[in-house]
């Protein structure tokens, strides 16, 4: 049964870092695409970033190019999101997701590309 479980979320002041992992069981990460998303209360979810251990760069959000990067580990199978310069506006719950790869080239952040998701993990960014 594929499962992916994240962690490392909490309460960070603005301008803090955090780092998130999502933890893969069940499948192999270098078959699919891990990405993160973000949903704020009241907001639609939105892509932040994604990977491919299959080659190729990750992808980031506009709004998150510079500050946030992620990485992979096929050891491990985990994905980690380091998150640096947090604004409050980046409050919400954070999930990882795990889409098969169908295509050549970059990864995409588009939510319907992604077919298994974790319950999330809460941030909070907040003086």
């Amino acid at each position: 049964q594929l499962q992916l479980v994240e962690s490392g979320g909490g309460l960070v002041q603005p301008g803090g870092s955090l780092r998130l992992s999502c933890a893969a069981s069940g499948l192999a990460v270098d078959v699919y695409s891990i990405a993160w998303f973000r949903q704020a209360p009241g907001k639609e979810r939105e892509g932040l970033a994604c990977i491919r251990s299959t080659g190729g760069r990750p992808n980031y959000a506009d709004s998150v190019k510079g500050r946030f990067t992620i990485s992979i580990d096929n050891v491990k199978n985990a994905v980690y999101l380091q998150m640096n310069s947090l604004k409050a506006e980046e409050t919400g719950i954070y999930y990882c997701a795990a889409g098969l790869i169908t295509y050549l080239g970059t990864c995409s952040v588009a939510p319907g590309r992604y077919q298994f998701w974790g319950q999330g993990t809460q941030v909070t960014v907040s003086s």
